[in-house]
């Protein structure tokens, strides 16, 4: 049997055993109960979040949707300077699903989860009929703890604050649409999905004046940025010339007609800082493998109020706004 069946999903024979063949050794299940009993929460506040993945395809230049999951998942409790610790993950299988593909995909979960220090502990498994979905989506839960004393939230966002990125933009999205399209592209664009919470840890153990952070994945940078000058009553001022743009991407954009400032990124974030401890971090951040491009893009001011204003490279300014409308749909 090579395939997902009906039976699969029926909570039957069939269902138990594509559980403790494929899922159970995966993710280390010792027990198959409903819910499973967590250890080792410590003092601080417990951070929670839940997300959804439909990316289309499933495999794609730089990682898969298994991957995604777990990743974004870390990434949205890092967000708020969680320290992530556990995952839950739901499966909608789709009638003749391969077994490989979903073999590959439960491994690839698993090698993420070890690499950003989590541990998936219970899940869902669900089949509809063919035709009723598209192969694969994942649903996941997270859980983390924030210590006590630290708040990382749009409305700390100060005048004078400094706008850091830890790497460069566009690189998910564009890999996406090729893969989607059959492009290639020179040089390669491959994702950049990975976590982000061993960076956050290096920029917490440096400063707790971290103001905001977010990571601009669906709507992108200009999005993130948008809703936080929203957020916090304030304006962003950000320099075209200082935000990292990869040739791949840039010439990609110029080629499909995007804006690289709205295409989705999935291993990047974006902080506000205190403008006294903004240079310092720079220079621990890009120390980390997943900070190596981290440079200072803007600043905070106290108005227009609510707005992000971009400094252009040919010396004008430029409003930005959220994005309208859906640039690149099922982007993860």
């Amino acid at each position: 049997m090579d395939k997902i069946l009906l039976g699969h999903g029926s909570g039957g024979k069939m269902m138990h055993q594509l559980i403790r063949e494929q899922f159970a050794p995966e993710f280390e299940l010792t027990t198959l109960n409903d819910s499973a009993v967590l250890e080792g929460i410590s003092q601080g506040r417990i951070a929670f979040t839940t997300d959804s993945y439909v990316v289309s395809p499933i495999f794609f230049p730089g990682g898969n949707i298994g991957d995604l999951a777990v990743y974004g998942t870390v990434n949205d409790l890092s967000m708020v300077g969680a320290r992530p610790l556990y995952m839950t993950s739901g499966f909608i299988l789709e009638e003749g699903f391969p077994l490989e593909d979903l073999k590959r995909i439960l491994t690839s979960m698993s090698e993420a989860a070890q690499r950003a220090g989590v541990k998936i502990v219970a899940g869902d498994t669900k089949v509809v009929n063919k035709g009723k979905g598209d192969g694969i989506f994942i649903n996941t839960s997270g859980i983390g703890i924030v210590e006590e004393g630290l708040d990382i939230a749009p409305a700390r966002v100060m005048p004078n604050d400094r706008v850091i990125i830890s790497g460069s933009i566009g690189n998910h999205g564009i890999a996406i649409i090729g893969e989607r399209n059959g492009l290639s592209f020179n040089p390669p664009v491959l994702s950049d999905t990975a976590p982000l919470n061993g960076l956050v840890y290096e920029m917490l153990n440096v400063t707790k004046e971290i103001h905001a952070m977010r990571d601009p994945t669906r709507g992108g940078l200009a999005t993130t940025l948008k809703e936080i000058a929203s957020d916090s009553g304030y304006c962003i001022v950000i320099e075209e010339d200082a935000i990292p743009v990869p040739s791949g991407v840039r010439g990609a954009c110029d080629l499909l007609g995007f804006d690289p400032l709205y295409v989705a990124n999935e291993g990047i974030l974006v902080a506000i800082v205190t403008p006294d401890m903004a240079d310092y971090l720079v220079s621990v951040m890009k120390k980390h493998p997943l900070g190596k491009e981290t440079c200072i893009i803007g600043e905070v001011r106290e108005s227009p109020a609510q707005m992000v204003l971009l400094k252009t490279s040919i010396g004008g300014t430029r409003i930005v706004e959220m994005l309208s409308g859906d640039q690149l749909p099922r982007i993860c």
